[in-house]
């Protein structure tokens, strides 16, 4: 038996980068939001669901997902986005428990930016929160997806605020460029190996 811990934090926190770090001590990690990616041009009851929601056209001919069509659409329209997260999170859900099954590790760990706004939180015995100054996030998510400042404000608004997760946290990562994550993750990594199962 081991421990299952999850890591999130608002958009551009760095999660991926507090990740590898925590990968390079051999644990094992789940992304949640890749396995969603996968799951929804992968898994039939899925692919169902969504063209359901948003017509045949929300897959392409090559059976890729017609990602624009469905951000534009999804992000315009918050019960439309609710209805595909009620489709999506569950799914990932189940595939995350399975996986976890399959894990020989002393503790594991799922990453996802929709933590605790999917409720996945809930199958979780620990909590850690990437967090990084607003202006910071912002910046990194505009040069990462070559997209406008608007665009990046409209997904932050989607999410949970920082200082909510902030204050749910177990453990918090300071992603500031001030603080080392290195040895952030290091102390973590230590204080997990001591908890009990």
């Amino acid at each position: 038996m081991s421990l299952h811990l999850g890591i999130t934090g608002g958009i551009g926190s760095g999660k991926t980068t507090v990740c590898h770090i925590f990968s390079a001590l051999g644990i094992p990690i789940y992304y949640a939001d890749e396995r969603a990616r996968w799951l929804m041009i992968q898994d039939p009851d899925l692919i169902a669901g969504i063209k359901a929601l948003f017509g045949a056209e929300a897959y392409l001919e090559d059976g890729s997902l017609n990602r624009q069509l469905i951000s534009t659409l999804a992000f315009g329209q918050p019960d439309l986005l609710a209805q595909l997260n009620a489709l999506v999170h569950p799914a990932v859900g189940k595939d995350g428990l399975k996986w976890q099954a399959e894990q020989n590790s002393p503790y594991t760990l799922k990453e996802a930016a929709l933590l605790y706004e999917s409720g996945s939180y809930k199958t979780l015995d620990k909590i850690i929160v990437v967090t990084a100054p607003l202006e910071v996030r912002i910046a990194r998510v505009m040069a990462r997806d070559q997209v406008e400042r608007e665009a990046v404000e409209k997904r932050i608004a989607q999410q949970m605020p920082e200082e909510e997760k902030i204050k749910r946290a177990d453990f918090l990562i300071h992603n500031d460029g001030e603080h080392s994550l290195i040895q952030q993750v290091y102390e973590i990594h230590r204080q997990v190996l001591t908890l009990p199962l």
